[in-house]
């Protein structure tokens, strides 16, 4: 399934996806959201944490808004990790 079909994901989500190689719902799960959000910095794109939340929505099929609490802390603390990596 294209990205821009999945749940939570628009035609700007979209758009920063493709630009950086990601296509499918098997692109997203191959890379991972954190991965993803550091390759769009990386890129030059400043998505919000709702992008990060959007993907993972997106890979599990619900919308970002139904991510749960406890996992959108997992999620923010994961990418602040990778984002530390990034430094190094």
């Amino acid at each position: 399934m294209q990205v821009e079909e999945l749940p939570g994901l628009g035609p700007r989500s979209a758009k920063w996806l493709n630009q950086i190689g990601i296509y499918t719902r098997d692109d997203l799960i191959k890379a991972g959201p954190v991965t993803i959000m550091v390759r769009m910095e990386r890129a030059g794109i400043t998505p919000g944490l709702n992008m990060l939340y959007a993907l993972v929505g997106a890979i599990e099929g619900i919308h970002w808004q139904e991510v749960t609490r406890t996992r959108k802390a997992e999620l923010v603390l994961a990418l602040d990790a990778a984002r530390e990596l990034e430094k190094l």
